[in-house]
C-alpha cells in the first residue's frame, strides 16, 4: 500500500468499530499512523491511536494499563537494553552479557504483565559494542530469542532503516511503513494472541523450487542440498506443525495430477496424507481459501496463508483481510524469520491425542471438495503501484533462442501445445511473418522473458505464450492491446486444448474473441480494445521499431 491509497482509504471510510489502543514505541510514531489506520480500515475498524511522549516508554511499562485501551509495544533492541541505542552512540564500557540478557528480559516480562498487550519486535543491528563483530550477531539472536519465547513476534529485519531513525526518529523505513503498519493493526484487533489454526501454502517455489507445469517432476529441487535445501527446511517445519495438530492444505494455479505430483513421486519429506486438501485450479486462490473455510467450518481469521508471489498475497488479502498472509522468502536469509513466525502463530504447549487425529478428521469432512470458480479481486491498483515495465522484442531478426524455448516449454499458457524446431520458425519467418517475446521487470526484480508470440504473413497466430510465473498480471491483455495499437492485431489463433492449458482458455474465453467451427479463435480488435484496453497503462511499455532485430532490441534496454 502506497501513501496515495493509504490516505484514500482513511478520508473515504466512514464506518468500522472503534479501535482505541496504544502505540507504545521509543521512536516517532508519525508516519506509521497513517498505515495503521488504513490498514484498520480495510479490516473494519475506526483507529484510534495513542502514542507516547518522547523518552516515556520506560514510565508507561511501570504505569498500569488504561481501561478500554489495547495496547501494542513495537520495540527495538535499544527499548530492550537502552546501552545499544544508536542515537547514544558507541558505549565507552562493554556491556555485560548477562546484564544485556536481565535488562531485556525485564522489560519484556513488564509487556507480558500487561493484559492483551501484544508485543511486536524489530530485528535491527546493533552498534558495535562487544568488541568482535560476531558478539554483536550473537547478542541480536538472543534478544530476538527472548521475544519470541514470550509470545511475541519479530518483524522482517529490512523492516528498519538506521537512515530514517537518525534522521527522523522513526525506526521504519519507508519502503516497509504499510507491512509494519499492517501487523500494528492485526495485533491491535486480535489484542489476545491467538494459536492459528490452519496453515494454507502454495506450491510452485514453495513447496519446491521450481514450477512443476514447466519444469516437471524431475526439474524441481525440495531435498537437503543446493537450491531444494530452503524448501526441505520449510517442509520440516511443516510436519511438525500438523503433528501438533495444525491443519495444513495448499492452494496453486495448476493442474491437480501436476500438483500431486512430486508426491506420488517421492520427492517430498512430507506426505499428501499430511495436507487435509490439495486445491489446485485456475480460479482466485482467496475463493479456495473461503471454500476452504467453509468445508472447514473454521473462522478465516484462524488461517494463515504462505505464497510467495506479491500478486497472489495482494489477491488474498484484499478479499479476505481477515487472513494472516505471510510472503515466502526469495532468498535464504529471510528463511528464519519465516519459519520463527510460522512457529510462533501456531505455538502450543500441550498436544492431545485430538490435536494429532485432527489431520484425518478433517481430511474426511473435505474428501471430494470441488474447486471454486469464483472470481478474485480487482488487482488493477495494486498492480500499478508494482511500478511494472513491459519491454517488447522483435525477435524476427537475431538471436531467438529464448523465444523458441519458451514456446516448447509452456505448458499451462500455450495455444495450443505444438512444439516447433527453429527450421519452422526460420520459414515462418523468411515468409513474411513476426515473431516476439517480452520481457517483465517490477519493483521486485527481473523476471526475464516470460512471452512468446509467433504469427504468419496473414496475421494467423500459430504459437502464443506466456510463463505462468507472471499470471494475474494482465501482461497477456497488455501485449494483444500493444498489437492492436501497433496495427498487427491477430487475424486467427490456432487454439487446440490440451490438457494442461485451461490458462489460455480462460483468457480467450474474454471479450472480444469467437471460436469458430474449426475450433480455431477470432479476434474482434475494437471490442477486444474497448474491454481491455486499460491493461496497458498497468505498464510501462518498451517496443523496438520494427524489423530492426536485436540492434534496437540493445537501444531500447538502455
Amino acid at each position: 500500500m502506497k501513501f496515495l491509497e493509504a490516505h484514500q482509504l482513511v478520508s473515504r471510510s466512514t464506518g468500522g468499530s472503534r479501535l482505541p489502543f496504544l502505540l507504545a514505541m521509543s521512536g516517532t510514531p508519525t508516519p506509521l499512523e497513517l498505515y495503521v489506520r488504513a490498514h484498520a480500515a480495510k479490516l473494519g475498524h475506526a483507529a484510534e491511536i495513542r502514542t507516547l511522549a518522547f523518552n516515556t516508554l520506560q514510565q508507561t511499562l511501570i504505569d498500569r494499563p488504561r481501561d478500554g485501551e489495547r495496547e501494542v509495544f513495537l520495540l527495538a533492541p535499544w527499548d530492550l537494553v537502552p546501552a545499544l541505542d544508536w542515537r547514544t552512540g558507541i558505549p565507552a564500557e562493554t556491556p555485560e552479557i548477562t546484564m544485556v540478557r536481565d535488562s531485556a528480559d525485564e522489560v519484556i516480562q513488564r509487556v507480558r504483565s500487561r493484559t492483551g498487550a501484544r508485543l511486536l519486535y524489530l530485528d535491527a543491528p546493533v552498534p558495535p559494542a562487544f568488541g568482535r563483530p560476531e558478539r554483536a550477531d550473537e547478542i541480536c539472536a538472543t534478544l530476538k530469542a527472548l521475544v519470541l519465547s514470550a509470545g511475541g513476534q519479530v518483524l522482517p529485519r529490512d523492516a528498519f532503516q538506521l537512515s530514517s531513525y537518525l534522521s527522523s526518529g522513526c525506526p521504519v523505513g519507508g519502503n516497509s511503513l504499510s507491512s509494519v503498519g499492517l501487523e500494528i493493526a492485526q495485533a491491535a484487533v486480535n489484542s489476545e494472541p491467538r494459536r492459528m489454526k490452519v496453515l494454507i501454502t502454495d506450491l510452485d517455489n514453495v513447496m519446491w523450487s521450481g514450477v512443476i507445469g514447466e519444469d516437471g517432476v524431475n526439474g524441481i529441487a525440495c531435498g537437503p542440498d543446493g537450491r531444494g535445501f530452503k524448501h526441505f527446511l520449510y517442509q520440516s517445519l511443516l510436519s511438525k506443525l500438523q503433528r501438533s495438530g495444525v491443519l495444513l492444505a495448499a492452494v496453486s494455479r495448476n493442474d491437480p495430477e501436476l500438483a500431486a505430483a512430486p508426491f506420488a513421486a517421492g520427492r517430498m519429506s512430507i506426505d499428501q496424507d499430511a495436507f487435509v486438501c490439495i486445491v489446485a485450479s485456475y480460479s482466485a486462490k482467496s475463493s479456495q481459501i473461503r471454500r476452504i473455510a467453509e468445508q472447514l467450518n473454521l473462522g478465516l481469521d484462524s488461517m494463515v496463508f504462505v505464497d510467495d508471489n506479491p500478486v497472489e498475497l495482494e489477491e488474498v488479502s484484499s478479499q479476505l483481510p481477515s487472513v494472516t498472509c505471510v510472503p515466502f522468502p526469495d532468498n535464504d536469509d529471510g528463511l528464519p524469520i519465516l519459519l520463527n513466525r510460522l512457529a510462533a502463530l501456531f505455538a502450543s504447549e500441550v498436544l492431545t491425542d485430538e490435536d494429532r487425529q485432527r489431520t484425518e478428521m478433517y481430511r474426511r469432512r473435505l474428501a471430494g471438495m470441488v474447486p471454486s470458480d469464483a472470481a478474485g479481486a480487482d488487482l488493477s491498483g495494486f498492480l500499478r503501484q508494482l511500478e511494472m515495465k513491459l519491454t517488447i522484442h522483435d525477435r524476427g531478426l537475431g538471436d531467438r533462442t529464448r523465444a523458441v524455448q519458451l514456446i516448447n516449454k509452456t505448458n499451462q499458457f500455450n495455444l495450443n501445445g505444438r512444439r516447433v524446431s527453429d527450421e519452422e520458425v526460420s520459414t515462418v519467418l523468411a515468409q513474411g511473418g513476426k515473431l516476439f517475446t517480452a520481457s517483465l521487470s517490477d519493483r521486485h526484480g527481473d523476471h526475464g522473458e516470460i512471452l512468446s508470440y509467433l504469427a504468419n504473413a496473414n496475421g494467423v497466430v500459430e504459437s502464443f505464450v506466456l510463463s505462468c510465473r507472471v499470471f494475474q498480471r494482465r501482461v497477456e491483455h497488455a501485449f494483444v492491446c500493444w498489437l492492436v495499437d501497433s496495427g498487427l492485431a491477430p487475424s486467427v489463433l490456432r487454439f487446440a486444448e490440451t490438457p494442461r492449458n485451461e490458462p489460455i482458455q480462460q483468457f480467450l474465453r474474454g471479450e472480444g474473441f469467437a471460436k469458430s467451427d474449426t475450433g480455431d479463435i477470432g479476434l474482434d480488435a475494437a471490442a477486444f480494445q474497448s474491454a481491455n484496453g486499460e491493461a496497458l497503462g498497468l505498464f510501462a511499455v518498451t517496443a523496438p521499431e520494427l524489423g530492426r532485430g536485436d540492434v534496437v532490441e540493445a537501444q531500447c534496454s538502455k
